[in-house]
């Protein structure tokens, strides 16, 4: 890794040397642009409006236009700003972890320890660390002044960079404003479908299956040409038919019986079990999940006809049409 920052990290009187690397890349497969005709590269040119010549970039300078002036400025200008000659990663405050939302974090950024001795840093990090605390910093990086948290990530000190407050757009949706009805039986088999799809999350399980697939067409065109067959490289990939419309609780069911590994086989069964057999299988998972008893049957008899108030009948629940 190159360093793309050199600077220190500073809080009170205390100075922490550091270098800052970029701590992700992109693994995207590079493509360019070329004439379908005749494959030719397609490559863009910098040119003057004035006199027509192709600029180089060194000579490329950058302006403003207020609609009636443009002021032109130089990187001499930029490199004269006072934040941008700044190499300080300046402490503001120290805040719990949790109170920075995640829609706030740009890029990431590891820190090394810049220094004969690394004991400020190592400080640093245990102090965060045990405190569960996040630093929010200011530092100057590639032109423009960032706000930055400052954490602790495994052995090392990482600066994510934060977008400003004015950069996070608000979420105003009006379908949202309309009351939703969610009976308990629903939100139930909501809760039991997330239990069935809950583990640890572990980064490395998942691949980016485009970018695969996209190396292997590219592999497939060298060895094979324009002549190459899609459908033998990627198997045939019919498209999938209208599904049936059902209805949320149906479509909760069957979500689970297929996790639990009944397949089309538990989604049949699923589907064609009585009501009063799906609210008593309900009705004795929640009893496990409880560790209570079940009540008096007067309040069982209760239960089943709050049940009913909130379903449709089960003849009507399964009737389906197609959809489209």
């Amino acid at each position: 890794m190159r360093a793309v920052w050199k600077g220190a990290v500073t809080f009170g009187l205390v100075n922490v040397p550091v270098k800052l690397y970029s701590a992700t890349e992109d693994h995207d497969v590079s493509l360019h642009q070329v004439h379908d005709a005749d494959g030719g590269r397609i490559r863009y040119q910098r040119v003057c409006e004035i006199d027509g010549e192709v600029v180089p970039y060194q000579h490329i300078d950058k302006a403003y236009d207020d609609g009636e002036r443009t002021v032109v400025i130089t990187d001499q200008d930029l490199k004269s700003l006072p934040a941008e000659r700044s190499r300080e990663i300046e402490v503001v405050e120290f805040v719990p972890t949790e109170q920075i939302d995640p829609i706030m974090f740009d890029r990431s950024y590891y820190l090394e320890p810049d220094s004969a001795s690394n004991k400020a840093y190592v400080l640093l990090r245990e102090a965060l660390e045990s405190t569960d605390r996040t630093a929010v910093v200011r530092m100057a990086l590639r032109q423009k002044t960032r706000l930055a948290a400052l954490r602790v990530f495994g052995d090392v000190l990482m600066v994510q960079t934060l977008l400003w407050s004015d950069e996070v757009r608000q979420a105003n949706f009006p379908a949202l404003d309309e009351p939703a009805k969610i009976t308990s039986k629903e939100l139930d088999l909501s809760k039991q479908l997330i239990e069935s799809l809950s583990n640890d999350f572990e980064p490395e399980q998942f691949v980016d299956e485009y970018q695969q697939e996209l190396r292997t067409l590219i592999q497939a065109k060298l060895e094979q040409g324009d002549a190459l067959d899609t459908a033998a490289t990627f198997g045939e990939q019919p498209e999938e038919e209208g599904g049936e419309v059902i209805d949320l609780m149906e479509a909760l069911r069957q979500s689970i019986a297929a996790k639990r590994g009944g397949g089309a086989d538990g989604e049949a069964s699923t589907s064609s079990k009585p009501a009063s057999s799906a609210r008593s299988s309900s009705s004795s998972s929640k009893t496990k999940a409880s560790g209570k008893k079940p009540a008096a049957k007067a309040a069982s008899s209760k239960a089943s006809k709050a049940d009913s108030a909130d379903e449709k009948p089960a003849a009507k629940r399964r009737t389906t049409k197609k959809a489209g």
